[in-house]
């Protein structure tokens, strides 16, 4: 790897899963964020992330963003498990 995230990158199942990975991890410790429960953040970080991506590859239709919402979904929830599964390997 000898870049950091493109557009591309962040419009992959993996590379979204990452960045928010990545993020969420970063602003939980932020005071006023505590307040959020972590799937919430994760799914509000993957569905900015994932739209941002949408809107800079161009040509985005309302069914994309519904799609997009939904996979928001899924790339939030296994965010929370890799992150969770790392956790409680250092835990075990």
């Amino acid at each position: 790897m000898n870049s950091f995230f493109d557009n591309g990158m962040l419009l992959t199942y993996s590379g979204a899963t990452l960045a928010v990975t990545l993020i969420t991890q970063f602003l939980k410790s932020i005071r006023w964020l505590d307040r959020i429960p972590t799937r919430v953040l994760s799914y509000l970080i993957a569905l900015v992330i994932m739209t941002a991506a949408a809107f800079a590859r161009g040509g985005v239709r309302w069914q994309e963003l519904a799609l997009t919402a939904v996979n928001a979904v899924v790339v939030a929830l296994a965010a929370n498990g890799a992150f969770d599964s790392v956790n409680d390997r250092k835990a075990g």
